[in-house]
């Protein structure tokens, strides 16, 4: 079952591509694996996927132990807590979610004990709802400004969680504001910025025609 979803996902992500003339290869496909065990997690990377995001620090430490056996990239892509930081900054690859300085300071801290440059995305609160975290539009650059200051952390893009809507292309605003706000840090600080985290179950084809580099994928993949 998981393989024929990594499959009809592979077929979206290929077509979304050749609408947007963009190549396959410039995509990840990360499997969200919050509600997904660890034997679901398995078939997903029999099927092909190889990178996986979690979202809360207890379960993945779970999660991680039962799969040690597998070579899996593992992100962090949920709401992070100051106090959860170490117990996964030698075990992720990237995380998606630093949304304020304290954070992003205490990334830093961490990783400058285990002589570690730690991979991070920017989250933006593109829909500026107060249920989800994210730094506003307007404090973006701020806090990205702060980040660079840190000799520990590299930023390499950002990551949105947008509103839910049932229709995707009433979506697609807030991807093609999330780019905007990456080439706007692009073009203000001379740096590359490579990724863009967003699109998931419901939207990632109009993510992938926006930009989108990272997509998180959960539902779609695991049910």
């Amino acid at each position: 079952m998981v393989c024929q979803n990594v499959q009809r996902i592979e077929e979206r992500i290929l077509q979304a591509c050749q609408r947007s003339g963009r190549s396959r290869e410039e995509i990840i496909l990360l499997g969200a694996s919050k509600y997904a065990d660890a034997e679901k997690i398995r078939q997903a990377y029999q099927c092909g996927v190889k990178v996986f995001g979690e979202s809360r620090a207890q379960d993945f430490l779970k999660k991680l132990e039962l799969l040690k056996d597998l070579p899996i990239d593992w992100h962090f892509i949920g709401r992070l807590q100051t106090n959860k930081v170490k117990y996964i900054i030698d075990k992720v690859s990237l995380i998606h979610s630093v949304d304020r300085p304290n954070l992003a300071e205490e990334i830093n801290k961490r990783a400058e004990k285990i002589q570690k440059v730690q991979d991070v995305l920017i989250e933006v609160n593109v829909g500026g709802e107060e249920t989800k975290g994210g730094v506003s539009p307007e404090e973006l650059k701020n806090l990205f400004e702060y980040c660079l200051n840190l000799k520990n952390i590299r930023v390499l893009g950002l990551m949105a969680i947008p509103p839910y809507e049932e229709d995707p292309e009433k979506v697609r605003p807030y991807f093609i504001k999330l780019r905007k706000l990456k080439e706007m840090l692009e073009k203000d600080y001379g740096i590359k910025l490579p990724h863009l985290s967003m699109g998931m179950s419901n939207d990632f084809e109009v993510a992938v025609e926006e930009g989108a580099t990272i997509l998180r994928i959960g539902s779609a993949l695991f049910s």
